[in-house]
C-alpha cells in the first residue's frame, strides 16, 4: 500500500520528548510539523497485484506516495493497554485501500497501565501499518481529541474508540464512502456488539421490557448506504469518518462534555456530530463501515447499567441547552415517580430490571436540566493550549 511505512513517536504539546533511534530512509517524518521524533523509518517493498479498492491486509498497497489520498486512524485510550492492542491487531489485518495511505494515530490519555510501553515498542515491519503516538496527561477524552486533531496531517481521519475491534473491509470501506461521495464530509458506520455467546439473554429482549440503550453500543441503519440527516439518526463518534478539514470549520469539541478517564461521560461527539448537521455538512451511512464493541461482564450486571444510564442521560441534556442555570420541567417528576413507583411494585425481574435503568435515566435527566451549562468554549473547549517539552 505504502512505498515507505514509517513507525513516529510523537510527543504532545504537554509531554517530555522522547529519545528514540532512527534507522535510515524517509516518510512523513520529513512533512509533519512540530517536534514530531521518528522511531524507526523502514522502507518496504510495494505490493503487486492490487486492484480496486482493497488489498490483502498483509501488503502494501502499490499507490504513489505523492497522489494518494492520506487516511489518518484515530485512536483515543485510557489504561486499555490490552484491548488497545486488541483494535490495532485488527486494524493492522484488515484490508488496504488501494488508493490510500493508511496510518494509526493513537493517543494515551493519562495512561498508567504500560500502554506507552506497548506503544514505544510497536513494530511496524512486516507490512504493519505506520503509528504516530502521542501521551497526553491531562485526562479527558475531549481535551486529547483537541489536542491531536490540529496536528493531523491526513486528507481523512476515521475515529475507532479503543474497545472495538474493525470489520476486514473497514478500511475500504471508509475510502471508497469517501471517493464514491466527493460531497459528504462525514461518514458513520454499523456498530455491533462482539457478542460471544456467554451473554444474558435478556440483551436480546425485544419486548416490552427491553434495556435500551444497550450497555454495549448497538448503532445499524440497515444493510443499504443512505444519506444520514438529524432526524433519521445521530451517531456517536465511535464509528466516524470524516473530512480532516471539517474539524477546522466545526470547531473543538466541547470539554465540559465526554468520559474523563473511565467514568460514564459523553455526548461530546454526538454534540460535535449535530454542529456539524447544523452547518449543512453532508453525512453519509456506509454499512460495510462495520465495528465491533468489546462486551465487558461487568457491563451486563443491573449495577453498572443503572450508573451508565444515570450518567449518559445527566451529560447528554445539558449540551443542547442554551448557556446559564437550567430548569427541570414539571414532567421529569411525574416520570420519575412512575418508575420509582412500579420498580417497587414490578413482580418480574425483567419488568423490575427495566423500571430501575429507566429510573436511573430519569435521575439523570433531572441532573442534567440542573447543573449549568458553561458560557462559552473559550474556556471550556477553546483551542488547546501548546506548551513546550522541557
Amino acid at each position: 500500500m505504502w512505498t515507505v511505512c514509517t513507525s513516529l513517536v510523537t510527543p504532545a504539546t504537554s509531554i517530555r520528548t522522547r529519545s528514540v533511534r532512527r534507522s535510515g530512509g524517509s516518510g512523513w517524518a520529513s512533512r509533519l510539523p512540530g517536534r514530531w521524533k521518528p522511531a524507526h523509518d523502514r522502507p518496504k517493498r510495494s505490493g503487486a497485484g492490487v486492484s480496486g479498492y482493497c488489498a490483502p491486509g498483509s501488503a502494501v498497497g502499490n499507490h504513489r506516495e505523492g497522489g494518494a489520498t492520506r487516511l489518518d486512524v484515530l485512536v483515543c485510550t485510557h489504561n486499555r493497554a490490552a484491548l488497545l492492542r486488541r483494535v490495532i491487531e485488527s486494524l493492522n489485518a484488515a484490508n488496504r485501500p488501494s488508493d490510500t495511505t493508511v496510518r494509526l494515530v493513537v493517543v494515551a490519555n493519562a495512561c498508567s497501565d504500560g500502554t506507552g510501553e506497548y506503544l514505544a515498542g510497536y513494530d511496524a515491519g512486516q507490512g504493519r501499518l505506520p503509528l504516530t503516538w502521542y501521551e497526553e496527561p491531562v485526562p479527558g477524552k475531549a481535551h486529547a481529541l483537541n489536542v491531536v486533531l490540529p496536528r493531523l496531517t491526513g486528507d481523512l481521519v476515521a475515529f475507532v474508540d479503543d474497545d472495538h475491534r474493525v470489520d476486514p473491509g473497514y478500511l475500504c470501506a471508509v475510502a471508497r464512502g469517501f471517493a464514491e461521495h466527493p460531497d459528504a464530509a462525514m461518514l458513520c458506520g454499523r456498530i455491533r456488539p462482539d457478542w460471544d455467546g456467554s451473554e444474558p439473554v435478556w440483551v436480546h429482549d425485544r419486548g416490552a421490557y427491553r434495556i435500551y440503550p444497550l450497555p454495549v453500543p448497538n448503532f445499524d441503519l440497515g444493510p443499504e448506504p443512505r444519506e444520514v440527516t438529524r432526524d433519521v439518526a445521530v451517531p456517536g463518534g465511535g464509528n466516524l469518518a470524516i473530512r480532516r478539514a471539517l474539524f477546522d470549520r466545526v470547531g473543538p469539541f466541547r470539554q465540559h462534555l465526554g468520559p474523563i478517564g473511565h467514568n460514564l461521560g459523553g455526548a461530546e461527539d454526538i454534540d460535535w456530530v449535530i454542529r456539524a448537521l447544523q452547518l449543512g455538512v453532508r453525512l453519509r451511512y456506509e454499512p460495510a463501515m462495520t465495528q465491533y464493541h468489546y462486551v465487558d461482564a461487568e457491563r451486563l450486571t443491573l449495577g453498572y447499567l443503572m450508573r451508565k444510564a444515570y450518567q449518559r442521560s445527566a451529560s447528554m441534556v445539558p449540551y443542547g441547552r442554551g448557556p446559564g442555570p437550567g430548569h427541570v420541567p414539571r414532567y421529569m417528576y411525574r416520570k420519575i415517580a412512575k418508575h420509582l413507583v412500579w420498580s417497587v411494585l414490578a413482580l418480574r425481574p425483567q419488568a423490575r430490571r427495566f423500571h430501575l435503568v429507566r429510573l436511573a435515566a430519569s435521575l439523570g435527566e433531572w441532573k442534567g436540566f440542573r447543573q449549568p451549562v458553561p458560557a462559552g468554549l473559550d474556556q471550556e473547549s477553546g483551542q488547546p493550549v501548546h506548551r513546550d517539552a522541557p
